[in-house]
């Protein structure tokens, strides 16, 4: 795909009849701190199943060298992942996230006024920073999900600039976003609670990453309970037939 310094990695999922019907919405996702893993490849073919074009750039391709993911058993995983995040340009990330916008929206499968994003962990600050960015060049996305997004306590000052349907779910046991900072992005998300296109969801018991299934994060119930938050907000906010499987 299309980036701002080249071309940049990018896996892309279909709905199986999106060939034969009329163009559908599309989701770009994106990555966690372990890059584009078997877990985050999971959730979009997971996105592509409800019937939505889904497509996934590799943020850490623009590393030297390059990584596509993290093994579960990787040596030190956390410690590797946030070295990756480390060296990352964030600014660069996230015009790397509108130009995956802008090329996901201008596939003949995808309706282009219908796009949206999704983000896990480093995913959900850098989908809510590319939420406020595409607003600002006036093409806001059509939603925002976002899974306890790591860098929100940063974007703050961001929050006006996104106005499209958003939900955000975090773990009461976050020890990497606790409550009180939990709390903070919850008056700036919602505007003090005032927004009633922000749904703003919590889990008690669960920690950090807790979709992840990796045992180290893993909290089942939560998981379960915020996928299925995930799957009626996408289908009030942005409704697509549902498909049985991807291409």
């Amino acid at each position: 795909m299309p980036g701002a310094d080249g071309p940049l990695p990018g896996l892309l999922w279909l709905p199986d009849h999106s060939s034969s019907e009329a163009p559908v919405p599309g989701l770009v996702v994106f990555q966690e701190i372990f890059g584009l893993s078997d877990y985050v490849r999971s959730r979009c073919k997971d996105l592509a199943t409800l019937g939505y074009a889904v497509l996934a750039p590799q943020v850490y391709a623009r590393l030297d060298p390059p990584v596509e993911s993290l093994e579960d058993d990787a040596d030190d995983l956390l410690g590797t992942a946030m070295g990756l995040v480390g060296q990352l340009d964030w600014d660069l990330a996230v015009r790397d996230g509108l130009a995956a916008r802008d090329a996901l929206a201008a596939l003949p499968e995808v309706l282009a006024d219908q796009v949206g994003l999704v983000g896990f962990c480093f995913g959900g600050g850098l989908a809510f920073n590319v939420a406020a960015a595409a607003a600002r060049a006036q093409v806001p996305p059509a939603a925002l999900v976002s899974f306890y997004g790591s860098a929100l306590p940063n974007l703050l000052g961001l929050a006006e600039d996104v106005r499209c349907p958003s939900l955000h779910v975090f773990g009461t046991q976050d020890t990497y976003l606790p409550m009180e900072t939990v709390e903070q992005i919850r008056e700036a998300v919602t505007g003090g609670g005032t927004r009633e296109e922000v749904r703003f969801e919590l889990h008690e018991g669960a920690g950090h990453a807790f979709d992840n299934p990796n045992p180290m994060f893993h909290h089942e119930a939560a998981s379960r309970a915020a996928w299925a938050q995930t799957q009626d907000f996408l289908a009030d906010v942005l409704p697509t037939r549902r498909g049985s499987g991807v291409t």
